[in-house]
């Protein structure tokens, strides 16, 4: 059976008839009709493939290899992401996963012969103002210029036998916490290395009188970086003058009979040390009071450590009778301690200082082999007493470096 031909012209069978009649430039549909559009699905562009983002953040971060895991995760999760929506960025996805994965077993291996944490030190000190000043205790060193004020970066170290700027007899940490400004650290760091020197210089007379306590303190921009220590020095008062020889004197140096002698010596400095603030003892008669009861237990406590031990037989008489000037010097301070109005404080305090004879210890020391010569006064509430001693002592100002 057939199917009957549309109606219309008969057409040539097998041969192509045009959707629209023939013109110049090929087939054109008839006047007024429009052109065919482009079909469902067709672009007339080829547009390519976008490129995967996390590719390119692993990419980057390989290369950096501040953050390798991250890389090496971002490129793995961006292989499965190409792979899947047909994205670009293989290639880039590849070698952030593979330097990623390098630089992780880098970290590895620093954390694990730690490097990491030498690292991470020696950045911290570089950071630091001071970050070329490494001293310990004993070390002494030449400053720029010869100034142990300001700020300073390159101390260079330097022999103690001969001349030098500075000697290192001390260093401790601050807490750690907010800066606390530049002052208060200034001012914990004098009053402490001033306590630290007799354990390093423990006999006061060996001191010139002309050296003076000095420190090295952390900046505010060197504190954000973890630096917290205060190094603690002797240096010359006198502009342009140095050190010559190491101030060390204790118990690396000394001998036991010298150390047990000093060790009674400072009994009397440390409470030297703790006298009353105000000047004048009107302001104050139970403070001053308190002081001289101080004073009074420690001539008790030195009399005794000097009578206590068997001494060289050269040094027995000497060290005896200083025992007993102590004891008179004692007895006044205990009245003075005792007293009931500002006049008789001042009459036994006055008695007692004056039995406080730098003098009196000369045979002693000579004695025993230490320094024999009384140092000079430097300054009023200083105090370089000694067995009975006279106050007078390192008064000067310590000096942020």
């Amino acid at each position: 059976m057939s199917i009957p031909p549309p109606p219309g012209p008969p057409q040539p069978q097998g041969s192509y008839q045009p959707p629209y009649p023939r013109g110049p430039y090929g087939p054109q549909p008839p006047h007024g009709q429009p052109y065919r559009p482009w079909t469902q699905g067709y672009s007339p562009y080829n547009r390519p493939a976008p490129v995967n983002g996390l590719a390119v953040a692993s990419l980057v971060f390989g290369v950096l290899c501040c953050l390798p895991g991250v890389g090496l995760a971002l490129g793995l999760i961006a292989l499965r992401q190409i792979r899947r929506r047909g994205e670009r960025g293989t290639g880039l996805a590849t070698g952030g996963a593979v330097l990623s994965a390098i630089g992780l077993a880098l970290w590895g291996l620093l954390l694990g012969t730690g490097g990491a944490s030498a690292f991470w030190e020696g950045v911290k000190e570089s950071a630091r103002d001071g970050a070329s000043i490494s001293l310990v205790k004993g070390e002494c060193f030449d400053a720029p210029g010869g100034r142990l004020a300001g700020e300073s970066r390159d101390l260079d170290v330097v022999p103690c036998s001969g001349g030098h700027d500075g000697e290192v007899f001390a260093s401790f940490r601050l807490k750690d916490g907010p800066y606390p400004g530049e002052e208060s650290v200034g001012d914990t760091a004098g009053a402490r290395c001033y306590v630290l020197r007799d354990d390093y210089a423990m006999d006061g007379w060996a001191v010139p009188d002309d050296v003076d306590v000095y420190y090295l303190t952390p900046t505010e921009d060197s504190w954000s970086a973890g630096d917290r220590e205060v190094t603690c020095l002797f240096g010359s008062v006198a502009e342009g003058a140095g050190l010559t020889g190491s101030l060390r004197n204790d118990e690396t140096v000394l001998d036991a009979d010298q150390v047990a002698y000093l060790k009674a010596a400072h009994l009397l400095d440390a409470a030297l040390a703790t006298a009353p603030d105000s000047a004048h003892v009107e302001d104050d008669l139970p403070g001053h009071k308190a002081w001289a009861g101080r004073m009074s237990a420690a001539l008790d406590r030195q009399a005794r450590l000097l009578r206590g031990r068997t001494w060289p037989a050269g040094a027995r008489g000497p060290v005896r009778a200083l025992a007993a000037h102590a004891d008179r010097a004692r007895a006044e301070w205990t009245r003075a301690a005792r007293a009931k109005d500002a006049d008789a404080f001042h009459e036994h305090y006055d008695a007692g200082l004056g039995l406080l004879d730098l003098e009196a210890a000369v045979p002693a020391r000579t004695a025993l082999g230490l320094a024999a010569t009384p140092p000079a006064e430097r300054g009023e509430g200083g105090a370089t007493p000694d067995g009975p001693g006279a106050p007078g002592g390192s008064g000067g100002t310590a000096t942020e470096v």
